[in-house]
This record gives structure tokens, sequence and C-alpha cells, in this order.
């Protein structure tokens, strides 16, 4: 038997949890502490020296020597700079460790250094971080040893948001706010006193052999493979999918459970996914700036787990094509401080008023905001997976079931809803096996925004995307939809207000009913349909960009101070700039590896055939198959030298568009993505025909069978 972990001793070990404040901080500081987490505020100098010393004795005990701001920037992963607890020795020459509240609240990066858009210029370099109290401190260890991490937020000199926790933090209290005004409306006596959005982050990875991955150097430089044939099997026996996890496999899992629990992270379910070598963690929901905090220390400890077994986590959203690529499903849903889930319909969702209204207020929302919702899911890796019948359609539209989509063709139809479709039960027709009571509705995997019971299951989300973009998005179109629908019910009244409710919901659900949708989103019928309905349609990510600075975006943001108009430019601006990048290493990287090993290995090759030849002419012998593989060979081999000279051009091209972004990446998506597809037609087809002992890396059968 192996050891015996204590889950519930080791969960949170690293963390300095509330439990942990409570326990060594003096009352009134804790009590400081609460106040601000729960109302806003700061700390005045005096407590902040406290917390500081005790969170810094705290990390002391458990090996830390250094502390970091632990911020997420917009390269879209996170950033640390490391200062040490040592201060000067005092008179005797000892050495001291120190931290104050000052050090603990404020930090400073070099602004210029990140992506910023415009917002910095190369010479100018301050930005400073800002501790996010409501996210706890944790200690993570590595070659360098034990860090103090203190999640915090990235601003400009100037004052503009330069991460991704920054404008979600406020998206969160703007969501409180306007869904605290619809609570108060129908519960007059509430003691709720904010409404808080929770995730929960199921998150895809693919698991292969290190020294492989190491031979592979499109994988080392853009984490996918931009060559490869398929492997003889991929997944069309659909066993891979929840089957027996391989041992090797199954080490790394209980390794990084381990490690996820001692950060706090609640890593709930493990499987098998439908692909060769993929995989799935979901952890539980957590608030929402706290689950984009762990979401993004998932992908860290899978990599660091990883490597400890000689394996390599690929996050990338396809890094194999012919099989299914990884997503990333942002489960939200919006909770009062007392308990209450806003999105929980009840045994009888006809009857619930209040949530009929929230319904209407999220299908409103998404309905207004399907553009942002789109580039909000979007990135590189996910152009190659959204639209292509293995995740969600790259069309938005809501899936609610047939219980709630018959609820709102009642409202719809006659102003009423007076029946609700309820489950039926599960007949196994075994004697030793119990019927089961079924739900009143099926789920629908090919949904980008679907109900599933209690909450919204958004699946457009890449695999190595931050939740921070997606989550910050939902809360702030779910305000601006319940602010617009506050206002309308407050002025109606109370003596009017049952009726105004009624008016209300169903006015938004016969407006916005278009963008309900039950069927199946991987259909041409359904792309057609879309069309028809007026739905945005966004093929890829750089479509998408300009919904970001529209004047209805920025009305929207403005009004709830999540961003204003300079930090949504400068996010259109990196979009751009990041498209761009990407794709121009992608290219290079291909370049290289045709240039170097690819074609300098075939002509190998076909130097050995033609010697072949030679030798079975001499003898005699027919050497016709032969002379038909060499011509085969040559014939592709002429095809991807020529690909690879026009790829080259192209490179060039596209390397002298500097001025116009927006160009640019165009350009690349139309120009050079194209020359790299052309590129790898016929270096794929060699790999099918050249000897495997020339051939210069792994294939997809070594890659996706041998872990």
């Amino acid at each position: 038997m192996s050891e015996v972990l204590n889950v519930e001793k080791l969960f949170g070990e690293n963390v300095f949890t509330l439990g942990k404040m409570q326990e060594r901080l003096p009352k009134k500081a804790f009590a400081e502490v609460k106040r601000v987490m729960e109302h806003g505020g700061e700390l005045d100098n005096a407590t902040a020296d406290v917390v500081a010393k005790t969170m810094k004795d705290w990390a002391v005990e458990h090996g830390a020597t250094h502390y970091t701001h632990w911020f997420q920037p917009l390269t879209g992963i996170t950033a640390e700079k490391h200062d040490s607890f040592v201060t000067h020795p005092d008179e005797n020459g000892k050495m001291l460790m120190e931290f104050s509240g000052k050090e603990l609240i404020k930090g400073e990066a070099d602004a210029s250094s990140f992506p910023s858009g415009g917002l910095r210029s190369t010479f100018e370099a301050r930005g400073y971080t800002v501790w996010d109290i409501t996210s706890p401190a944790f200690l993570k260890e590595d070659a360098t040893g034990v860090i103090l991490c203190i999640p915090t937020a990235f601003c400009s000199f100037t004052g503009e948001a330069l991460d991704k926790k920054t404008p979600l933090l406020r998206s969160m209290e703007a969501i409180s706010e306007q869904a605290m005004r619809i609570v108060r409306l129908f519960n007059k006596n509430t003691t709720a006193t904010k409404v808080t959005p929770s995730v929960g982050a199921e998150q895809e990875y693919f698991l292969i052999d290190r020294a492989k991955y190491l031979q592979r150097k499109d994988l080392i430089f853009s984490g996918r493979t931009l060559f490869g044939a398929p492997a003889p099997k991929g997944q069309e026996l659909e066993d891979h999918y929840f089957g027996v996890i391989r041992e090797r496999v199954g080490a790394f899992m209980k390794d990084l459970n381990v490690e996820l629990w001692k950060l706090g992270v609640t890593a709930k379910t493990q499987h098998n996914e439908v692909a060769p070598a993929q995989h799935e963690l979901a952890p539980v929901y957590e608030t929402a700036n706290i689950a984009m905090d762990h979401n993004q220390l998932v992908m860290e400890t899978m990599k660091k787990v990883a490597e400890r077994h000689n394996m390599r986590c690929l996050l990338h959203e396809k890094p194999f094509a012919g099989v299914n690529g990884s997503g990333k499903h942002d489960n939200w849903s919006i909770t009062t401080d007392t308990g209450m889930n806003l999105l929980d319909p009840g045994e009888t969702p006809n009857e619930n008023i209040q949530f009929l209204l929230v319904l209407a207020c999220v299908i409103k929302a998404v309905d207004t905001h399907a553009d942002l919702l789109r580039r909000s899911a979007s990135n590189v890796g996910n152009d190659l997976r959204l639209g292509a019948s293995e995740a969600p359609p790259a069309i938005v539209s809501v899936f609610l079931g047939t219980q709630l989509e018959d609820v709102v063709r009642q409202l719809v139809e006659t102003g009423e809803a007076r029946s609700c479709l309820e489950g039926s039960t599960l007949h196994t027709g075994v004697s030793t096996v119990p019927d089961l009571p079924m739900d009143a509705t099926d789920r629908n995997r090919t949904s980008p925004f679907a109900f599933t019971g209690n909450k919204f299951e958004f699946r457009m989300v890449g695999s190595s995307d931050s939740i921070g973009s997606p989550t910050t998005t939902i809360n702030a179109i779910v305000a601006e939809a319940f602010c617009e629908a506050a206002d309308r019910l407050e002025a109606a009244g109370e003596e009017n207000f049952d009726m105004a409710v009624h008016d209300l919901i169903k006015e938004y659900m016969t407006a916005h009913q278009r963008i309900l949708f039950n069927g199946d989103g991987y259909s041409k019928e359904w792309e057609k349909e879309a069309q028809r309905r007026g739905l945005p349609v966004f093929p890829g990510m750089i479509d998408s960009v300009e919904a970001l600075t529209t004047d209805k975006a920025i009305r929207l943001y403005e009004r709830f101070g999540i961003y204003n108009r300079a930090e949504l430019e400068s996010r259109k601006e990196i979009v751009y700039e990041t498209y761009v990048k990407t794709i121009h290493i992608e290219a290079k990287a291909m370049i290289d590896m045709a240039s170097k090993d690819i074609l300098p290995a075939v002509i190998r090759y076909t130097k050995t055939l033609a010697d072949t030849i030679a030798s079975l002419e001499a003898v005699g012998a027919d050497s016709s198959v032969s002379k038909t593989l060499l011509k085969d060979t040559s014939a592709l081999l002429s095809q991807a030298s020529a690909a690879l000279e026009n790829l080259k051009q192209k490179e060039a091209d596209g390397n002298v568009r500097k001025k116009d972004a927006r160009k640019q990446a165009f350009f690349y998506r139309d120009e050079i993505v194209p020359a790299m597809e052309a590129l790898r037609a016929p270096v794929d087809a060699l790999e099918m025909k050249v000897d495997r002992s020339f051939w210069p890396m792994p294939g997809y059968a070594d890659l996706l069978f041998e872990v």
C-alpha cells in the first residue's frame, strides 16, 4: 500500500489562510483585515505593519527567504520579482529579517517591459503592484528556495490597468452592486450585502515524454507540432476518454494533487480526455479572482510536476493536428453573502420570478455583447479548435435545455409560464440496479454558453488562456443588464412592481430569443441559421478584435469603471501584436526545421534510394519499387522546397509591414498562415514515405502513445 495522505491536514498547508490570520494576528488587526476584505477600504499603516510581520514570520517558519509581488501582466502568464527579507545587519553584525506594511501593500515593476499597447513608452518605466487582500498569500518552492507570493494587481504610473486582475476586481464590484439592486427589489428584508461571482475552471492538458519533446523544435518554440503525419491510431475508438489512467500518468496526477492541495487549490476531478495523451483536472468553485489565481497555479504546477516525472505538460489549444485540442470551461455563477445562488431555478423555475428575471438579464447580456464574449475567448491557439467540430462553435449562443426553453417559449407566446417540464425516471431494466430520477433536460457539449443546473458554462476559453478576461467580460455584460433592469423596476414603484417584472421578463426574452439554441452547434445548418438570425460570426481571433473599441463596448466598460478607452485601445493593440508575434515565431520555427532538419534528412534518404537503385540494376534485379518511391519522394521534396522558399519570402514581407498592427495581423493570417500550411502538407506526406531511421524527430505515434 502507498503512503496514506491526510488531505485535510495537507490542504492549504502553504497558504496564509484566513484561519491562520485569525490564529496569529491580534484581534483588532484581524477584524480590520476582515473589514477591508468584505467592505473595501485601506488598512492603516500600523495594522499593515502588523499583518506584514505576522505573514513574514509564518513564511520564514516554513523556510522562506524571499517574497514577491505575484501578478498577472498582459502576457497571459504570471510574473514575479524576488526580494529577500534581509535588511542591514544590526550593530553587532547580526542579520535582520524584516518585512514592512509598505512592502506588503505596494511594489514596483518595470511597466515598460510588459505588454502595454502604448500605455507605457520604453523610457517610462514605472508601474505599481498592489496587494489584493482578498486573495491569500502562499508559499512556492522552486530551485531558488521558498518564496512568499503575494497576489497583486498591476497598474501603470498613470493609473491604467496593465494586468488581468485589476479589471476582474473592478468587474466583481460592478456586478455585486448591480445584482444587489435586483436582490433588494425581490427581498425587502434581505441581510445580504454583496453578490460574488464564482468560477470553476476545468483545465485540459496533454502529457508527453520529455525526451521526445526535446527533440521537437516546434514544441519547444511554439507549444504545438507544426509538422506531423497522423499516427495509425488516433481517437477513433473513443477508448481513451475516461479510460483507465496509465501508471506513469497516475503518478503525475497524484503528485499534482498533493502540490495543489498544499496551495489551497481544490483539485477534485481527474480523468483521461478524448484525445490520446490528453487529460483534464477540475476544481471546486471559488470566488472569481481566487479562481483565476488558482488556475494560473494549476497550469504552472502541472508543468513543474511533469518535469519531475520526465514528462512535458502541453497547454497549447491544439498541440496535435487530427485529434481533439484542449479547452478550459469557465463555469460561472453568482451568489449572495447569505448563500443564495441567483442562478438556482429551484424545483419550479416557471414560478421563480427572481430567477426568471436574472435569466432574462443574462440572455439579454449575451445577445447584446456576443462579440465581446467571442473576443474574450480568442487567442492564436484557439483559432485551431473553435468551430472545428471538437469544441464549441465560433458563433456565440445560449443553451438552456428543454425545461427552461419550454418556460421561455410559454413566456414569449402567452406572457405566462403555467407549467414546467419535470424529470422522469430512468428504468435500467436490471433488478439489482435501482431506477434513477432523471434530470429534466439533457446537456449540450456543442454549446458555447450553456446553462447547467445552477450556473452557466462558458466553454469557448482556450486551455492556455487566463480566465481573467472571459470572467471580466461576463461580469461586465451581466452587470449592465442588471443595472438597466433595476432602473426600470425601481422607476415603476412598489405598487406596479409585479406587472413591471412580468413585462420586463417577457420583453427581454422576446427581444433576445435569437441567441437561444439547443441544437447541434457543429452543424453547417446552424451556421446558416445563425447568419439568418443576425448573430455575429467571427471565424477567427483577429476578426473579433475591433469589438473591444466599439461605442457599445466603451460605453459598457466606462460606465462601470472596468476599462477606460485608453485601456481598451491598448488591449486591442496587444492582441494584434500577439497574433503577429506568435505566427512569426511559428513560421520561423518551420523554416528552421525544414531547412536544417527535414529537407536534409529527405535528401539523404533519396541518395540512399538512388544508391539502392544503382545496386539493384547492377545485378539485374527489379528496381521499379525503389524508382517509384524515389520519384514520389523527389516530387514531394521539390514541392516542400518551393513551399519553404515561398514561406521565407512571405515572412520577409511580413517583417516590413510594422506600422499598422491591424494590417500586419491580417497579412499574417491571409498570407503567412496559408504559406505555413502549404509547407506542412508535403512535409507530412514525406513523413509517411521516408524510412523512419532517417526522419529527424519523433512522430505522432511516439509522442501520443509512448507516455
